[in-house]
């Protein structure tokens, strides 16, 4: 693996200075996937960094077995999806963005890399066909699997003042 993948995006390898660890062998819990995402994105270095960055249109296919989930999801004009990064590292727990000077944890990020590769993104539902979503706003790999959808509430979700101090997190 070259370096310079690693930092244009299209490997999921390590930079320099990340740490990790191995995770144990046996997983706490299972889950059950209820469908997949079709995105236009098949390399890791053409994501966008969030949702908000895309005006494209992706498809959320649920799995028929789960569509009956779905009735009534056309009178919430946003959802919260919870989607699986299935192609991203595990282990790290120190990782190196790209657009930081060093090192941070990875808990202090939104990085796919993580422990439970477990992502979020609120979406803008634009309209539903039979088992199928069509959302704006999301940010993964085509073809990741899906592991719950929510209705996004302004009221409860929403949390204006929340803040990130950026100036006060290590950079070793």
């Amino acid at each position: 693996m070259d370096g310079a993948d690693v930092e244009a995006g299209n490997d999921f390898g390590r930079r320099p200075g990340e740490e990790a660890v191995a995770l144990p062998g046996r997983p706490d819990a299972g889950v059950h996937f209820i469908g997949r995402i079709r995105t236009p994105w098949s390399l890791r270095g053409d994501c966008p960094k969030n949702g908000l960055q895309t005006d494209a249109v992706c498809i959320v296919h649920v799995d028929p077995l789960y569509a009956a989930g779905l009735k009534d999801v056309e009178g919430a004009s946003h959802l919260i999806l919870l989607y699986w990064m299935d192609r991203a590292e595990r282990g790290l727990l120190v990782q190196r963005p790209r657009h930081a000077d060093g090192g941070r944890g990875t808990f202090s990020l939104r990085s796919p890399a993580r422990p439970n590769p477990i992502a979020l993104s609120v979406v803008e539902l634009l309209s539903r066909d039979g088992p199928s979503l069509h959302v704006r706003g999301l940010d993964c790999l085509d073809g990741t699997p899906l592991l719950d959808i929510k209705p996004y509430y302004a009221t409860t979700d929403s949390r204006p003042d929340a803040t990130v101090d950026r100036s006060g997190l290590s950079r070793t």
